[in-house]
């Protein structure tokens, strides 16, 4: 047998080869023809129990979920109200600007920041106008500025209609306005794209812009006030009328609100006192958010001599044959009390009445003054000057300061009331504390012969009167006539001797209004009658706070002044030479007396 060749094995290996059964009905053939149409069978019916769940029975949600994503509220902010001075001069604008709210926090953004956001496809950027300030510095006490409402406003029912990304009034007439200013934002409905684009408008509720206001204040004094305070690190100026329309009010240290409106982009003046919102923040020591004229406490030191001078007159304890010998010092037990003029020259001023008191501030006569009129009526009189009360000016912060008694010393200190105390109490030493605006509110009553007005910055308050005689001309002509001596030669306000304007649109009238005798013809002397105050307060170390405060023309008086120098040193020194720059400003440009 001839082999097979190489290719093959030597022999080859046969095997059954087993048949299939077609015939089996349970092969695994048949098991795969029933396995798939169950799967689909169970899976349509699957899609349509889900397609009946979301169309028939949550169909409405899903409808109304659908149209508010694609029907989207846009909110239309209204512009705030302008606010004028008296004389109708803008002292707010409002600017385009957008906010953005990020993690529940309102956020003003200015032109360049929001380009920037732009280009970055930003989404929740909303178009408003912003609030500028372009007296700045100047008026923040004043004005004001805006930022986010606070949760604790949102509880209180003058914001029950305010949602929590608003921006309201934080301080000053932005806030003390706000209902007034706010106006009513608007509303738009629009289409939006898959996208979130708006792609069609399907209605719109125009915003209600804010309501224009007009202050009392007049816009170039409160900068002349501001500016001849820039050597002052912390003070107050309050000027008013004799009626009670504030004209200007300044408080220091200040700030830019601006910082506050314009975005973080915004740049102060080199000479701001704070470059960012954190430096104004941060500042505890100087406290810049502090309104110095209204909510600052001091002793008033011998300014309140006016208070002491008419208690004594109108309550007959004294008249202006009453007189006392100036002996430089006086000696209880082991306690001394002097006179200024003593301490600093070694000098006595004679007999001394109460006009002469007024005149050379002279500590020895009201000291004596103080003791005779005695604690309780002193301190009764001085409440019916507003002293230790809230006198109303439309502000915020306003304080009440403190009138003290025989009762309020043993309640709180724990001692008994000594002569010592009623010492410093008659010259405005001591417990006594009143802030600016209540030291420029009792000038004001020697002014209008005995009637007080409430202090306000609204134009269309109108006059309220606080208080009505008080005194009368038996008690006004002396104080009056103290005061004008105490701002003439022999005075002690020596920047105010013969205080003069150039201005020839002042009648002269040889009373209030005095023909210059050498120089431009153009001049004006005015009488003004003036008070000086120097506080001591502290240790020996501290400066006194220097105080002036005043009214002009004397017998006829348009402006009533007061300026408050913390820590600064005397009155006649640093206060009066800013009152005198104010004054110049005010008499320059007046056209009647």
């Amino acid at each position: 047998m001839d082999k097979i060749g190489p290719i093959f094995g030597e022999s080859i290996s046969t095997e059954k080869i087993k048949r299939r059964n077609y015939g089996d009905p349970v092969s695994s053939r048949g098991m795969r023809y029933y396995f798939i149409p169950l799967i689909l069978v169970i899976a349509i019916t699957l899609l349509v129990v889900r397609l009946i769940l979301l169309q028939v029975i949550q169909g409405n949600y899903y409808r109304n979920l659908a149209n508010s994503n694609r029907i989207k509220t846009i909110i239309i902010h209204a512009p705030r109200g302008t606010i004028f001075d008296r004389s109708r001069n803008p002292l707010v604008y409002n600017v385009p600007g957008f906010r953005q709210t990020v993690n529940g926090k309102t956020k003003l953004i200015g032109r360049d920041e929001a380009i920037s956001l732009l280009a970055k496809n930003t989404k929740n950027l909303e178009i408003d106008s912003l609030r500028q300030y372009p007296y700045k510095d100047s008026m923040v006490h004043l004005l004001g500025y805006l930022g986010q409402v606070s949760p604790s406003d949102l509880k209180t029912p003058a914001y029950r209609d305010y949602l929590s990304g608003d921006v309201v009034g934080k301080m000053g007439i932005e806030k003390e306005y706000e209902s007034l200013l706010k106006g009513e934002d608007g509303k738009q409905l629009g289409e939006t794209d898959s996208m979130g684009k708006v792609v069609r408008k399907l209605g719109q509720t125009d915003p209600i812009p804010g309501k224009n206001i007009r202050l009392t204040i007049d816009k170039s004094l409160q900068q002349k006030a501001y500016n001849s305070m820039k050597n002052i690190k912390k003070g107050a100026v309050i000027a008013s009328t004799p009626k009670g329309e504030i004209l200007a009010i300044v408080s220091k240290p200040s700030f830019d609100p601006n910082l506050f409106t314009q975005g973080s982009d915004y740049k102060v003046a080199s000479d701001s006192a704070y470059p960012t919102v954190t430096d104004v923040l941060q500042d505890l020591d100087n406290q810049p958010f502090l309104n110095r004229a209204i909510g600052g406490v001091y002793p008033p030191g011998s300014t309140f001599k006016i208070v002491v001078a008419a208690a004594g007159l109108a309550s007959n304890v004294i008249d202006t044959n009453y007189s006392i010998k100036d002996t430089g010092i006086i000696r209880i037990n082991e306690f001394s009390f002097a006179n200024w003029f003593y301490t600093d020259h070694g000098g006595t001023d004679g007999e001394v009445n109460v006009i002469k008191g007024l005149k050379r501030s002279n500590d020895i006569f009201f000291y004596k003054l103080a003791e005779k009129i005695g604690v309780d009526r002193l301190s009764s009189v001085s409440e019916k000057f507003g002293l230790g009360k809230i006198l109303g000016i439309d502000l915020d912060g306003e304080q009440s300061g403190l009138v003290p008694t025989r009762e309020w010393k043993q309640k709180v200190i724990g001692e008994p009331w000594y002569l010592g105390d009623t010492y410093h109490y008659g010259i405005g030493q001591g417990y006594l504390l009143t802030t600016p605006l209540q030291v420029n509110v009792w000038t004001q009553s020697v002014a209008n012969n005995g009637k007080i007005y409430r202090p306000h910055i609204l134009k269309d308050i109108g006059d309220e009167v606080l208080a009505k005689n008080i005194f009368d001309s038996k008690t006004t002509n002396p104080v009056r006539q103290g005061m004008i001596e105490a701002c003439a030669a022999g005075g002690v306000a020596y920047p105010l001797f013969e205080f003069k304007v150039k201005n020839s649109k002042l009648k002269v009238n040889n009373r209030d209004i005095l023909k210059v005798a050498t120089g431009s013809a153009d001049l004006r002397q005015i009488v003004v009658a003036c008070k000086t105050g120097t506080a001591q307060h502290g240790g020996e170390q501290t400066k006194p706070h220097a105080w002036i405060t005043l009214f002009a023309p004397a017998n006829n008086p348009q402006i009533v002044l007061t300026v408050l120098a913390e820590e600064s040193g005397e009155g006649s020194g640093v206060a009066a030479p800013i009152a005198k720059e104010i004054l110049t400003e005010w008499f320059s440009r007046q056209i009647k007396n």
